[in-house]
């Protein structure tokens, strides 16, 4: 698989853009703030619907303008698919495939793959909970499809959950009639009792697929674990193992804070939590969503699922977070997505290399390694500031990049 074309109109810093790619390496090199991850942001975006550096659309799209819009021609094989995205701020966005229009942009998810690394990844190892978790999903959904579904059925449901414990907590606190009403008789009392029963709808659909969700990382984890293990220790020998688990609010509930380290509570063995996989981690939730659900009413949130939980790194005997030194969290999220970058390959055919400003950050010897890792994949895109960040091993096509300018000089 390689990006064949690209074409972006309004995407942040450019208005319009037109540029023909290749299979092998391709560098694009310019002091900093002149748009060369604006570039290689767009192909992430194509592949996740989701940018590495901001966590909405409007920023992705250019000052003055209503709407960006992302085209790409993804090559694999002899076919040829034209992808195009048009973001809309505030609205619903659009996709076409081949110039048709598709019902839901998610339809075109999977058509393009990639792998990118960047600064930004050190969040993985020192960032919150939230930073794994996007990890993992965003690798189900690039090796599934269909995850994508999945994920916006949990999100929808956990929305709905949460607007009505909102409601719940409001007429428990007697916000309305200035009283407050104590157990469930007094909460029904306060004209309220019809949530409770209207909970329970939620319950089970959130317990459903929040089991299709933890299920699938789960599995994931199994299949990383290894591949995560090997790539440490290729970039960093003399460390101790990094180890990956889950830490799942089915054991941990309404205590999984998440402003907590990986190493403050216990984790989850995932083997023990993917015992009877299916219905029995469906029942699970249901079961944990009644324990809680006093707490829930009085803080208004939902407090067990998927979107609580956490991928806990360690060496050794200790959690990264906290513990690891700058070069070892480095090696860490370097390995998470190497691991992700196996698996995709796996699964069939290369997915695209995207390297953002990462050689700059990595001394002599992890940077040759992690060139002589990517330097046999099928298309490798990189963004450097200068020549010299860009290791021998990599030498291939160079795009200058200089005030909203995109030169091909090699």
């Amino acid at each position: 698989m390689h990006v064949a074309h690209l074409s972006l109109t309004d995407f942040r810093s450019y208005a319009s853009v037109e540029l023909g790619l290749e299979p092998g390496v391709t560098a694009f090199v310019g002091p900093n703030g002149q748009g060369k991850t604006n570039l290689v942001e767009a192909l992430g975006y194509v592949a996740t619907h989701s940018s590495h550096r901001v966590a909405s659309d409007a920023p992705l799209v250019r000052q003055g303008a209503a709407r960006a819009i992302v085209r790409c021609a993804v090559q694999r094989d002899d076919r040829r698919a034209l992808v195009e995205l048009e973001i809309n701020p505030g609205r619903a966005n659009r996709a076409r495939l081949n110039r048709s229009p598709v019902s839901r942009p998610r339809d075109v998810i999977g058509l393009l793959r990639t792998v990118l690394f960047a600064p930004e990844d050190l969040s993985l190892i020192k960032g919150d909970p939230s930073e794994r978790r996007r990890f993992l999903d965003e690798l189900l959904v690039s090796r599934t499809p269909r995850f994508a579904g999945v994920r916006a059925d949990y999100d929808r449901v956990l929305k709905q959950r949460g607007a009505l414990l909102r409601t719940a907590s409001q007429a428990r606190r007697g916000t309305r009639s200035g009283r407050r009403a104590e157990g469930d008789t007094g909460f029904a009392a306060a004209g309220a009792g019809d949530v409770l029963s209207t909970l329970e709808v939620w319950d089970a659909h959130l317990a459903r697929h929040g089991a299709e969700l933890l299920r699938a990382r789960l599995e994931l984890i199994d299949e990383l674990r290894p591949l995560v293990a090997g790539a440490y220790a290729s970039l960093a020998p003399t460390s101790a193992p990094a180890t990956l688990a889950y830490r799942s609010t089915l054991s941990t509930g309404e205590d999984a804070a998440e402003d907590e380290s990986p190493g403050e509570r216990g984790s989850s063995d995932a083997q023990t939590l993917s015992t009877d996989l299916g219905k029995t981690l469906e029942e699970r939730l249901r079961e944990r969503l009644l324990e809680v659900r006093s707490a829930e009413i009085e803080r208004g949130v939902t407090l067990v699922g998927p979107h609580r939980d956490d991928l806990v790194l360690g060496l050794g005997e200790l959690p990264a977070r906290g513990y690891a030194s700058h070069g070892e969290s480095w090696s860490f999220a370097l390995a998470l997505r190497l691991a992700a970058y196996d698996l995709l390959r796996a699964d069939g055919g290369d997915p695209v290399l995207i390297l953002d400003d990462v050689f700059a950050e990595l001394d002599t010897q992890r940077r040759r390694r992690l060139a002589e890792i990517v330097a046999p994949a099928e298309q490798v895109l990189i963004t450097a500031a200068v020549d010299d960040d860009v290791p021998a091993e990599l030498a291939g096509a160079r795009f200058d990049v200089a005030e909203g300018s995109v030169t091909r000089v090699r």
